[in-house]
């Protein structure tokens, strides 16, 4: 919807432009003079401008250099009295849009009203469309799908990525929480930094405050050296915590604290270490319900939801699930080096009319198996209700191909440095080295600056 704003010192004016308007269906806005006109208007503000030339304060003249800074392709209608004409050409000259001469007729004001507003509409749009072109084009995690939810869920990323704001991610099992963040972590200014995921329902309970928070020598039995916590670790980035409905009714207290003093203190210290850190916490539930039932920390939860994205369902969007088996199949061959083959009808079919209880994951691995295997299996191992791709792959082939991933997954995320993956996965430099050797990984592809 495209509103309009009507701008006009004379109050009558406004009401009868508002009036003619709105009986069309157009949402409007008023000001009284241009510096009320701009204190409504932000860059990419979905709306037009309708405004008298003649006001005080700020007159139209001035409102259109104005606008003109804050968005030159905003459309301004000006309103000009008899014998303005040659103000009008002036403004044409300025960036105006269009003007019309006093009196004029209810169907001419509409007409302009409305080949501004498609004007408007269709700027708008191909900037959204350069926004998502570009995100496409850029290295790193995708959202992909059409889905209005899908869209939503981008456009709303795309909003918040480059301010500090905590992000509440909700969504069933498997439904891909962490590439969501991994998105949103890539494609702002944080990207350069760290990236660091917890999964607060994996680690036991005692283990979990000095992952999170570190500790000094000798804070606890067995605390024999010093130890960096994911929060500092992930200082200048970005913090995922997954499961977060998981973490301890007594941690929360001390998570509370953290987020809202933006500093850390390790276990066993005296001294606060403050934090840069963008915090994205991850939960299949429903904090709030969690919440009243006196299972999660209701100021905790309110802490940690200033922005709260849904993920849909895989079963909800079935529209986005051919491309996105197209999409991980191009992934799988490329990692696989195999040849994609094309999919049948039948096989299209049969995505579109499973119910995908494993979610985006369970696809995922539809798609491997695809590669792998071919189609005719990969589908037949579907319907039949069990994993037969996995019953012909040795567990040993298994394990190389988790400890590929994980040796990707962290050299990427340390740009390359080796001396990071190291500390990291606790590998000794030269075991790294036969390691990446084995999987033919070079640290160059990776931007390492070592």
């Amino acid at each position: 919807m495209i509103d309009v704003l009507v701008v006009d010192d004379e109050a009558n004016i406004r009401k009868a432009l508002t009036q003619t308007l709105e009986i069309e269906g157009i949402n409007t806005l008023t000001a009284a003079n241009g510096q009320e006109a701009l204190d409504q208007i932000k860059p990419g503000w979905p709306g037009i401008v309708l405004t008298d030339i003649n006001m005080p304060v700020m007159d139209g003249m001035e409102l259109i250099r104005q606008l003109r800074t804050i968005d030159p392709d905003l459309p301004v209608i000006m309103l000009t009295g008899h014998g303005d004409v040659s103000i009008a050409v002036e403004a044409m000259r300025n960036g105006a849009y269009d003007f019309l001469e006093k009196p004029f007729a209810t169907d001419v004001l509409l007409e302009t009203v409305q080949r501004a507003q498609e004007k408007r509409l269709l700027t708008l749009e191909n900037r959204q469309l350069r926004v998502e072109v570009e995100m496409h084009e850029r290295p790193g995690p995708r959202i992909i799908g059409s889905h209005a939810d899908v869209k939503k869920l981008r456009d709303t990323l795309n909003h918040i990525k480059d301010t500090p704001a905590d992000v509440l991610i909700n969504g069933d099992t498997r439904c891909g929480k962490e590439l969501v963040a991994r998105y949103l972590h890539t494609h702002s200014k944080r990207g350069d930094k760290a990236f660091v995921a917890i999964n607060c329902g994996a680690i036991p309970e005692n283990l979990i405050e000095s992952e999170l928070f570190g500790h000094e020598a000798g804070a606890f039995t067995g605390a024999g050296k010093k130890r960096v916590g994911k929060f500092q670790y992930a200082n200048g980035g970005t913090l995922f915590l997954d499961e977060i409905e998981s973490m301890p009714m007594a941690l929360q207290i001390k998570m509370l604290r953290v987020l809202e003093e933006r500093a850390v203190e390790p276990l066993g210290g005296n001294q606060q270490i403050p934090l840069n850190v963008r915090v994205v916490a991850a939960t299949k539930v429903d904090l709030k319900e969690l919440s009243d039932q006196g299972d999660f920390r209701l100021d905790l939860y309110y802490r940690l939801n200033v922005v709260q994205v849904h993920i849909p369902a895989l079963k909800d969007r079935r529209e986005d699930i051919p491309v996105l088996f197209e999409h991980f199949i191009w992934m799988a061959a490329n990692r696989y080096g195999s040849e994609v083959q094309p999919m049948t009808a039948a096989q299209r079919q049969h995505l579109l009319a499973h119910d995908w209880p494993g979610n985006v994951r369970e696809l995922r691995n539809l798609a491997e198996c695809f590669v792998l295997l071919g189609g005719e299996r990969a589908f037949e191992s579907m319907l039949n209700g069990k994993d037969d791709a996995a019953s012909r792959i040795t567990l040993a082939e298994q394990v190389s191909r988790y400890e590929e991933m994980l040796l990707r997954e962290t050299l990427t995320r340390h740009q390359g440095r080796l001396k990071d993956a190291q500390e990291e996965l606790g590998l000794g430099r030269k075991t790294l080295y036969e390691k990446m050797k084995k999987y033919e990984l070079d640290k160059s592809t990776f931007k390492a600056v070592e």
